[in-house]
């Protein structure tokens, strides 16, 4: 199987030199995406399916470049309201939050946002262009990713919760359990009901989103209101396009995370149904477990912003990986992509790749070039959207807690979004009063039904036979790497404390 095919690559150029009509969707399908990635509540899932009826009547290749575009401008939308007002946009920015909103309080806002750009848009060229050399190998190697495997990575993302922004461990830890627990709510893999106390509307769990910005934002929002503006000195609340700038070249004193995250992204993106809401997630675990300063990260640390966004933006290129080589979404947005197939009779798989190379090949250098327009496009929707730091906080909390309330309603259909929200608030703000870490909580909510559906495929495969295990190379190296990770950051600290009691 040879790496490239140089004979389609030339016809991929082809088809992009043949009409402008591709590119012109490009720069209004990044304004969409970046606009409803910014929206708390209107995930970019939902941006890409009201953006899909627009397709129906463009060719094939136009509407994918269209969609990709929106996919593409939504994965650093999300961004923007995470580091200015703690309320990530989307499912995939929540651990943006963590270290881009302290950046903000302390008048680093500029800086913030243009590192988020930065990794952003560099973490999704690095996907496209590993994608662009891999793309023959990779049905192989999502094919020998099983249950168990997937279940290992989503663990990976679990782990995070004993270290997650520092904080008490052990209430990090029931804050992580409370997370499973309820999100486990619901109809279970095998059929039974759990934890609805008889409520219909409890059938398919809890809603994410709402509950996510109920957790994460409601706490800060009550602290901000005794505060008059996002950032407390007037000379820190300049809006700089020079800063922004700078914090976007700055990225490459990250460059470290910045690889590692990407990496990461990529092949989390391409395990179906993990995808860009538990990429970031591990990856801004890992940037913590191996600084040299892991205390510093959640109270401004750039890594942990360049590590979520980075590895959130790469896992594009791995959901695409998969809707390419298998025909199936890896997450969300590739399912839209799949509609949009759909809508064209084209059927994605390996079949899709072996007959119609040019096609992929033009799709991927597309998506490159939509990286090099969202630097462009970006830096002038932060320029626009930084302007908040001079909102009053008394007009800001209630506009953002209306337009929560409205993007919930959008999201679930009925009242249950704006009622999960009000409930979550409540939580949210309970456990940050009494350190009872809400991302950890957030983070449990995102993965536990999705491990526990991998652990009961796991069982059903094997029968109950813990040994089928040792048959699996790959799941014996995820564990491998897995228990190195936790047992990593556990021998650093006490290495660390003996070298102390040494010096002292």
């Amino acid at each position: 199987m040879e790496l490239i095919d140089f004979g389609a690559v030339g016809l991929a150029l082809g088809i992009l030199g043949t009409s402008w009509v591709p590119w012109a969707v490009i720069i209004p399908g990044l304004f969409a995406g970046l606009a409803g990635g910014a929206l708390p509540g209107i995930s970019g899932t939902m941006i890409i399916a009201l953006m899909l009826p627009f397709t129906l009547y463009m060719d094939f290749f136009t509407a994918v470049m269209f969609l990709t575009s929106v996919f593409t401008g939504a994965g650093f939308g999300g961004a923007i309201p995470a580091i200015l007002i703690n309320t990530p946009g989307t499912t995939a920015s929540v651990s943006t939050a963590f270290d881009g909103f302290p950046m903000s309080r302390q008048g680093r806002h500029n800086e913030a946002l243009g590192i988020g750009l930065a990794a952003s848009t560099i973490g999704t060229f690095i996907s496209y262009l590993v994608l662009f050399l891999l793309i023959n190998y990779a049905s192989w190697a999502v094919l020998k990713l099983g249950p168990f495997e997937m279940a290992m990575v989503a663990i990976w993302g679990i782990t995070m919760i004993a270290t997650l922004r520092g904080g008490n461990f052990e209430r990090g830890i029931l804050a992580g359990i409370f997370g499973l627990m309820i999100g486990t709510i619901g109809i279970g893999p095998t059929g039974q009901m759990r934890g609805t106390f008889g409520f219909a509307e409890l059938l398919d769990g809890i809603p994410v989103v709402p509950a996510m910005i109920g957790l994460l934002a409601t706490a800060e929002l009550f602290n901000l209101a005794r505060s008059r503006y996002i950032v407390e000195k007037q000379e820190d609340r300049v809006i700089s396009f020079s800063r922004i700038l700078q914090g976007f070249a700055g990225v490459r004193e990250y460059w470290k995370t910045l690889l590692r995250g990407s990496i990461i992204g990529v092949f989390v993106g391409a395990i179906p149904g993990v995808g860009a809401s538990v990429a970031n997630l591990i990856s801004y675990a890992d940037a913590r477990r191996v600084s040299d300063d892991p205390d510093s990260f959640g109270k401004g640390n750039p890594n942990g912003v360049v590590a979520s966004e980075s590895a959130n933006s790469s896992s594009e290129g791995g959901a695409m990986a998969t809707l390419l080589a298998l025909g199936l979404p890896g997450g969300g947005g590739t399912a839209v992509l799949l509609a949009a197939f759909a809508m064209h009779n084209i059927t994605g798989g390996p079949r899709f790749i072996a007959d119609n190379k040019d096609i992929v090949y033009a799709i991927l250098f597309g998506n490159m070039v939509q990286c090099l327009l969202l630097v462009i496009v970006g830096l002038l929707f932060i320029r626009i959207a930084v302007i908040i730091v001079k909102v009053p906080i008394l007009y800001l909390v209630p506009s953002v807690i209306v337009l929560a309330m409205a993007g919930s309603y959008a999201l679930i259909g009925n009242i249950m979004g704006p009622l999960t929200l009000a409930v979550f608030s409540i939580v949210g703000w309970l456990f940050a009063r009494y350190e009872f870490a809400p991302p950890a909580a957030v983070v449990g909510l995102l993965l536990g039904a999705f491990v526990e559906r991998q652990f009961v495929y796991s069982h059903q495969i094997s029968g109950g036979d813990l040994s089928f295990i040792f048959g699996r190379p790959i799941a014996l190296v995820m564990l491998a790497l897995l228990i190195a990770s936790i047992a990593y950051p556990a021998m650093k600290n006490y290495l660390r404390a003996r070298r102390s009691l040494r010096v002292g």
